[in-house]
């Protein structure tokens, strides 16, 4: 940001301690500045009339307005781009993917304890956040695809689904495009692997939202789980991700919790696990977000010959990840999210040819 203008933001929880952390994490940080605390959303609004602020930390359980109801109220009245401050809870955890679904572009984890290393990676974490709220812009309604050419099964194109492998990385407005791919697979869609940037003790919860809309059965990923046709799997939260092999089928391996491109998990840990495991009989795709984690494993997965796709910038909540792939030389196709199965099956019927065993 240059030090031209800070981003002012407002933090809005009923928990006294909470507001304190949040507002020290923040301090430091020289693109950010806290101009105001509330307590709850009545006492927000009279701080959202004297300081405009440009982007809104809010608690989900909060008493006289819960924030879902004040989310509503605020995309109506006061759009402002919204982080939604959540325990890690199943119920929490499902509010708060429930925010994304209303509007909110991000949450955090309620700081816990851990000491000054974990408050330290909160503030980093929240700031990015905070950076990518100010530039997301509102995702219009896609135009559906045709279900015939969404959900065209592999095998009426004559594929063995079981030969192929479907990789998946995404960060800020990931949530609601994840569900926008997977809403369009067939049942018998190759096996496809997720890693969206997201807290512990949140990806089972988004697993589940997943499974809802999907013809696929989505689940959190269990270290040594045998990838096969039909499921897709999302990368547990704080611990690397990858794909390898027993034998000749595929599974997932859990490794350390160390930050790579300050994510963990990363996209670029999983990309660059499939491009070694699987090279051409995969396909890599890269969904909206921040930063640029994923984009040097796009560009590994296109060197090794696998299918690359990036989601479209007018599709996407923040054309960071994307952007920055496509800038690399690594992105074969550009798609919206909800035609991401279709130009999967298209590419790999193109290679029909191509063993892939």
């Amino acid at each position: 940001m240059n030090g031209i203008k800070r981003i002012k933001v407002l933090i809005v929880d009923d928990s006294p301690t909470v507001r304190a952390v949040l507002s020290r994490v923040l301090s430091d940080d020289p693109d950010v500045i806290v101009i105001g605390m509330a307590k709850d959303p009545y006492e927000a609004r009279e701080l959202i009339i004297e300081y405009q602020p440009d982007v809104i930390i809010l608690d989900i359980e909060m008493p006289r307005m819960d924030g879902l109801t004040f989310l509503r109220k605020l995309q109506k009245h006061y759009p402002v781009p919204v982080i939604m401050c959540s325990g890690v809870a199943t119920t929490n955890s499902q509010a708060a993917l429930a925010a994304i679904e209303l509007g909110a572009i991000d949450f955090v984890a309620k700081p816990v304890s851990g000491g000054s290393q974990a408050l330290r990676r909160l503030g980093q974490d929240l700031a990015d956040k905070i950076r990518a709220a100010v530039i997301a812009v509102p995702v219009r309604p896609a135009v559906p695809v045709s279900t015939v050419m969404s959900r065209r099964s592999p095998r009426s194109l004559g594929l063995d689904p079981s030969n192929y492998l479907v990789a998946i990385g995404a960060s800020t407005g990931g949530t609601e495009a994840i569900k926008a791919v997977l809403s369009c697979v067939p049942a018998d869609f190759p096996p496809v692997v997720i890693v969206q940037h997201m807290p512990a003790g949140f990806t089972k919860s988004f697993a589940e939202r997943l499974n809802q809309f999907s013809a696929m059965t989505v689940t959190e990923a269990v270290d040594g789980d045998l990838l096969k046709p039909g499921h897709a799997v999302v990368a547990r939260g704080e611990i690397q991700m990858s794909v390898t092999r027993i034998g000749h089928q595929l599974c997932i391996t859990y490794g350390t919790d160390e930050l790579v491109n300050r994510h963990c998990p990363s996209v670029d840990v999983l990309f660059d696990s499939v491009a070694k495991t699987v090279g051409s009989c995969a396909a890599g795709v890269l969904l909206t977000g921040m930063g640029a984690d994923g984009a040097k494993g796009l560009l590994n997965m296109n060197e090794q010959g696998a299918v690359t796709i990036a989601q479209s910038r007018e599709s996407c909540v923040v054309y960071g990840m994307p952007k920055v792939a496509a800038e690399l030389g690594a992105v074969q196709h550009v798609v919206a999210p909800d035609n991401v199965p279709n130009t999967v099956m298209g590419a790999f019927h193109s290679r029909k040819s191509h063993r892939c065993s």
